[in-house]
């Protein structure tokens, strides 16, 4: 079955086009700066890639030019659009109304945007491209928002609640959600695959880290726990959000900065992290450079990154009462051997031992923990795109 992916930012579509008999993406590609001037990126099997600087005046048109990329007589890999049975979208925040991926219709577009005020910076888009998407396919093509909330939905109340004035919880549905869920699912499936175990009878955290990082904890085959929470805010120092700090710097810088609601909200998600700490760059790899120059700031960002994930590692493995495997996923997570040694430093008293030899330069999917840890420790590349085109089907079916 032809599935088309879609996720969409405020003002960019990416897209892949599966074909889930055999999980080949025939196509891929990203239409950016919508509503600026218009970029289309595409690739596709056997084809010329190819970018398009045409105008793109909102998503719509994106959407359209996307499509028209795949049926073009040069370029193209479909010879109808019709052949496209379903599209899955990446939806943020489903709230508290999904913990499973569903069909889209009328009630799901109102949890979409009632979410808007828990992702603001997501929902929005996420809603723009199922619209855009209804608008140009053909009726009655099947969509599918799969939230990056849903998998967390199993954790138990004493992980997801907050301690604050229960009816003031209540009234607002507020509550710790969690993100990345869609990629912690697929790695932590992945994973027991992989090490030929079965998924339902081990204790995995995953290590999702990125410009945005979470971590989770799957407890035979269930989320328990995960770092992030109301909003993607919470959880370890990021490349700009702050992550966990004491509640009352944000009172307290409102009132000596005279900084209004919105203006700590941009402080905190996007000019704080490693990249307001070190003044450098959000970029790990800026910032490995500048520690290798001699920039403190940037030495010190890079170690609170590593110390804050060893932190929560630790912290999952007592949640869960000790963990079988760990895994490292995502942009950081995949490619960048320092971090993820620095982050089971000191971990051997949970029987974690990394293999230098097996971690040093390693980017695809392996083991590195050494032959006698006790911790299965792993590298699984994410496949977001994949999970959301599989559930897709599945649904659709």
């Amino acid at each position: 079955m032809k599935i088309l992916v879609i996720n969409c930012g405020s003002s960019s579509c990416k897209f892949q086009l599966f074909e889930t008999s055999t999980g080949e993406v025939l196509a891929k590609g990203n239409a950016e700066r919508i509503g600026i001037d218009g970029k289309l990126t595409y690739k596709a099997n056997g084809k010329e890639d190819f970018i398009s600087t045409e105008a793109m005046p909102d998503h719509k048109v994106a959407v359209k030019m996307i499509l028209a990329a795949l049926v073009d007589k040069d370029h193209g890999v479909l010879s109808d659009i019709s052949e496209i049975k379903a599209v899955g979208h990446r939806v943020l925040h489903g709230g508290k109304y999904y913990s499973e991926s569903v069909i889209v219709n009328d009630d799901v577009k109102k949890v979409i945007r009632d979410c808007f005020p828990l992702g603001p910076l997501h929902n929005p888009a996420n809603l723009t491209g199922i619209e855009a998407c209804e608008s140009v396919l053909p009726e009655g093509t099947p969509q599918v928002a799969v939230f990056d909330t849903a998998f967390h939905m199993t954790m138990p109340p004493k992980a997801y609640t907050y301690a604050l004035p229960y009816e003031l919880t209540e009234k607002y549905s507020i509550r710790r959600y969690g993100f990345h869920g869609t990629s912690h699912r697929y790695v932590s499936r992945r994973a027991a695959d992989f090490l030929g175990k079965k998924y339902e009878d081990i204790k995995i955290i995953t290590c999702h880290l990125g410009n945005g990082s979470s971590f989770a904890a799957v407890d035979h085959g269930k989320c328990v726990d995960t770092s992030m929470g109301l909003t993607p805010l919470a959880g370890i120092c990021m490349g700009t959000r702050c992550g966990d700090i004491d509640p009352a710097i944000v009172p307290f810088l409102m009132k000596n900065e005279n900084l209004t609601p919105d203006e700590i909200d941009t402080l905190m998600n996007k000019k704080s992290g490693v990249e307001g700490l070190s003044g450098v760059s959000s970029d790990f790899r800026d910032l490995d450079k500048a520690s290798k120059e001699g920039n403190e700031r940037a030495t010190l960002a890079l170690e609170m990154f590593e110390y804050q994930a060893r932190k929560i590692i630790g912290a999952y493995a007592a949640a869960m009462g000790g963990v079988d495997v760990i895994v490292f996923t995502a942009g950081i997570g995949e490619n960048t051997d320092y971090i993820r040694a620095a982050a089971c430093e000191g971990l051997g008293f949970m029987g974690v031992e990394i293999d230098p030899a097996k971690n040093n330069g390693v980017r695809t999917e392996a083991v590195i923990s050494s032959d006698n840890s006790k911790v299965t420790v792993a590298i699984i590349p994410t496949n977001e795109e994949l999970a959301i085109a599989q559930e897709t089907e599945e649904l659709v079916k």
